[in-house]
């Protein structure tokens, strides 16, 4: 994203949030990379917002919930998945409130373009008790980034802006408006009753909360994010987010209520337009929330039924949903399935465990590829980090002959994420027949867009940053049979410490190291300019010293 910026500018979803983000104050942005939220960080990043990565969703929210309390400003990406990691903070972050404003993007992946599960997290605003911005363009992208922190700070609670894989990714006009600042520079004000969770100082707190979210409510009344667009009196649709858009463009004669805030819900605004129309249909992507809410109060409103739950929305769809109609749809085109690129380091790694009949417990990242054909070599994959619990679980019950076939395979990345704890758990309940898990290091985020984690020393930004050393980590944490090998390298070498790895009952970890074949010369570029500005910095330090 271009550092020159001009009043009007076609932008992805994703780079209005970078860009409102930077004009609204934010001091830190963290997150995890995932599809479609990635973009964000790297776009404030390079706007020259402070980016950075962090081992998973917990720690970035933890680190944006501790800039709040300073009373900066702080965002926190993710993709939807990532706020199940990240709930144990903020279901309690809720009730601690925040000084400064915080903003949590939870990027859903309706359809799962690139994604395990279809969850739709509208329902976490209404379990952990937050306020939930929908955009449905780039430029509300822009408008409710900066909502968001003022809301939260109005209210005192983080705000969740939901945003989608479309809106995301699609590209529309948004005109750069001043924003809101911050009211006062970073302070730490002590607030031990708030902000320190034990039962006492909680009860009392969720109290708060409640009154909160109904002051939340009264305002979503008659705020900006409220958008009734008044037209014909025969069709009325409620929605949210990408839907809105849809809905424009399949009833263009219809009255749309927006709920740009859409937790807490405006009831009475929305039970002024449910009168106002003759026919009212709820159009919502996902689960159908607002319905049932709506109809629970009592209001004669129509949803969809339920094989438009599944999947992306769009206009056709919308039509049909309006029309009642439950024709079948037109299939979409296969396309070409995803595969593992050609050179890549995982592949003689799957190679051999397809010859050794292993049990694969696999993980999330490039080499999920791996249960694809020709290798047809990974039997589970559930979340980050699942493969050595699952794997463990495995050895546990199975019959010593197939327990000894059981392997546990994660990359760096997600080894970072969260593998560090199913290490734990390997050392500390170890299975008769011991366990093997493969580290396959490709040197980065491969499958998210090459970004940096904490094992390859790189910053967000690609510049030299503190790095860990996967083989001390694991060798600390008590396992002796550590080995690391190049697969491409030394294939034969890979299948001779499997099958030695597998016959022992012991613990034992291979790293199979080799750069991603598509992010080598680029880590290559950065390590050359890290390089470049250690010696500039050695220099300046003998010159001045002379």
């Amino acid at each position: 994203m271009a550092k020159q910026l001009s009043e009007r500018m076609l932008l992805s979803g994703d780079e209005a949030v970078a860009l409102a983000a930077l004009n609204a104050g934010v001091l830190l942005g963290t997150g995890y990379p995932g599809t479609p939220s990635t973009e964000i960080l790297e776009a404030f990043g390079a706007l020259g917002g402070k980016a950075q990565w962090a081992p998973n969703e917990k720690v970035a929210l933890e680190v944006g919930l501790g800039a709040a309390f300073g009373g900066a400003r702080a965002l926190v990406t993710m993709k939807h998945v990532g706020v199940n990691v990240a709930a144990d903070v903020l279901f309690t972050a809720t009730y601690t409130g925040v000084s400064g404003g915080l903003v949590l993007v939870s990027a859903d992946d309706p359809g799962m373009a690139s994604s395990q599960n279809e969850q739709d997290n509208r329902n976490f605003a209404r379990a952990a008790g937050t306020l939930m911005l929908e955009p449905a363009d780039s430029q509300q992208a822009y408008d409710f980034t900066a909502a968001g922190f003022v809301l939260s700070e109005q209210f005192g609670l983080p705000v969740i802006l939901r945003m989608t894989t479309r809106v995301c990714h699609s590209k529309s006009i948004v005109v750069q408006r001043p924003l809101p600042q911050p009211a006062a520079a970073p302070h730490f004000e002590r607030k031990v009753s708030e902000r320190v969770m034990i039962p006492a100082h909680a009860r009392p707190a969720h109290r708060r909360l409640r009154d909160k979210l109904a002051r939340a409510a009264t305002y979503a009344e008659h705020c900006a994010q409220t958008i009734v667009e008044l037209r014909g009196k025969a069709l009325g649709i409620i929605t949210s987010g990408i839907s809105t858009m849809h809905a424009r463009d399949a009833a263009p004669d219809a009255s749309i209520l927006q709920l740009g805030l859409s937790y807490p819900l405006p009831m009475q605004a929305i039970r002024d337009f449910v009168a106002s129309v003759e026919r009212c249909v709820v159009v919502e992507e996902g689960d159908p929330i607002l319905v049932t809410e709506l109809l629970a109060a009592g209001l004669k409103v129509e949803g969809k039924s339920e094989r438009f739950r599944f999947g992306e929305l769009n206009v056709d769809r919308v039509r049909r949903i309006l029309a009642h109609d439950e024709s079948e749809e037109a299939k979409v085109p296969a396309g070409k399935p995803p595969a593992l690129c050609e050179g890549c380091s995982h592949r003689p790694v799957f190679e051999t465990l397809a010859k050794l009949d292993c049990i694969v417990s696999g993980d999330i990242g490039c080499y999920t590829l791996g249960v694809l054909p020709p290798f047809s070599a990974m039997d589970t994959c559930v979340c980050m980090g699942a493969s050595i619990g699952v794997g463990l679980g495995l050895r546990h019950v199975l019959p010593e002959a197939e327990a000894r076939r059981v392997v546990s395979v994660i990359g760096d990345s997600t080894f970072m994420h969260s593998g560090l704890t199913g290490l734990a758990e390997m050392v500390y309940n170890v299975p008769p027949t011991g366990h093997l898990l493969l580290i396959l290091d490709n040197g980065t985020t491969a499958m998210t867009g090459q970004q940096e984690h904490p094992g390859t020393g790189r910053s967000l930004l690609h510049d030299q940053a503190g790095k860990i050393d996967f083989e001390a980590v694991v060798r600390a944490m008590g396992i002796t049979n550590v080995s690391t090998i190049d697969p491409m390298a030394d294939a034969a070498g890979l299948e001779a410490a499997i099958t030695a790895a597998l016959a022992r009952n012991e613990l034992s970890v291979i790293v199979a190291r080799r750069p991603c074949i598509l992010a080598a010369p680029k880590i290559r570029q950065y390590e050359k300019a890290v390089a470049e500005k250690l010696m500039a910095g050695t220099a300046c330090c003998a010159a001045v010293a002379e």
